[in-house]
């Protein structure tokens, strides 16, 4: 444990000592170039004045194109070749993709997250953000939903085992789901290994972490909505689910699409909780998962996991893009 310490000490020490010695050293380098005889003083000061941004955007520039540019450029040369990643072999992975039964079923379970995660996390957020500023003990219910963000999406999934947990039909059961179940009188299930409907109980865990997300950004939002407006609203005779539907989601509803868009990118890149729950069992797969078998079991596939990650980062590109569109559209109206 102490070895581990000091070595992340040592990193830390190393990495601050390296950035103040960079910049120090290309600074007095541009420094002393100016002041060099070769041409005029104005045009060495304009020249040094347009060259010192890029010293500091240098090292990040750097480390944009070995962690991003270069995965990508190689992804997508993968993505056309053959399981070995060195003979050519064209489209027959993208054929592979739209023929392949466990793609569809993994293309089908991701829809259905994009459709229930983001909705319903959103929509259970926003209706804690409305409800918990009713009561005095609103800081506390907030604080109880947000607490689940502060867990990995791993150790969630291992807390929602002993939620989902099954021991056999006579067994004594120790899950919850279980225990309500047989108290109505139902018989116990092993849930997520129940097809299709799994999906569904893997979801509320991405659903319990999100809603806290959710929660603070549109329960600050709510507190930009005027009050004025709340109150002429009353006198006017307005119920409190008008005002609420007709007048404050209205007003926020750019945070609303901001959060349900966060969340839908969260949603696409999900790999943990379907891991850690069933490793892809029980026809519960999604893209990130699949993508992981193909390049980490069986040997690996070079192609198909490149294929298959490249398919991932274009789903993620139009989200994005919508998200940072909307931004620059709100920007231009202030």
């Amino acid at each position: 444990m102490s070895d581990s310490l000091y070595q992340t000490l040592y990193a830390v020490l190393l990495s601050i000592g390296f950035c103040l010695l960079y910049f120090s050293l290309s600074n007095w380098l541009l420094d002393w170039a100016v002041r060099l005889p070769m041409g005029q003083a104005n045009q060495r000061e304009r020249l040094g004045r347009a060259i010192r941004p890029w010293l500091f955007l240098l090292p990040a520039l750097l480390l944009l194109v070995v962690y991003l540019v270069y995965p990508f450029v190689e992804t997508v040369r993968l993505s056309f070749m053959d399981a070995t990643g060195e003979n050519w072999v064209g489209w027959s992975n993208f054929a592979w993709v739209v023929m392949d039964q466990n793609f569809l079923i993994t293309i089908r379970n991701n829809f259905l997250w994009l459709l229930v995660v983001p909705a319903a996390a959103t929509m259970f957020g926003l209706i804690v953000a409305v409800l918990a500023d009713r009561v005095w003990w609103g800081w506390l219910a907030k604080s109880m939903v947000f607490m689940p963000m502060a867990i990995s999406f791993v150790g969630a999934s291992v807390i929602w085992k002993f939620v989902y947990d099954f021991r056999g039909p006579d067994a004594e059961q120790i899950g919850i789901l279980n225990a309500i179940v047989m108290g109505l009188g139902g018989k116990p299930q092993a849930w997520v290994t129940i097809p299709f409907w799994n999906n569904f109980f893997l979801m509320a865990i991405l659903i319990w972490i999100q809603t806290g997300f959710a929660m603070v950004i549109l329960s600050a939002a709510l507190r930009g909505v005027p009050q004025d407006t709340l109150e002429a609203a009353r006198i006017d005779g307005a119920s409190e689910l008008q005002i609420f539907f007709e007048i404050m989601v209205p007003q926020i509803m750019s945070t609303v699409v901001v959060v349900w868009t966060t969340i839908t990118i969260t949603v696409l890149k999900v790999f943990d909780i379907v891991m850690a729950m069933t490793g892809g069992q029980w026809d519960t797969s999604v893209l990130a998962n699949l993508m992981y078998d193909w390049m980490f079991r069986g040997g690996g596939d070079y192609g198909r996991s490149s294929t298959l990650a490249l398919i991932l980062m274009l789903a993620v590109i139009p989200v994005m893009a919508f998200n940072i569109r909307r931004f620059r559209a709100e920007e231009a109206q202030r």
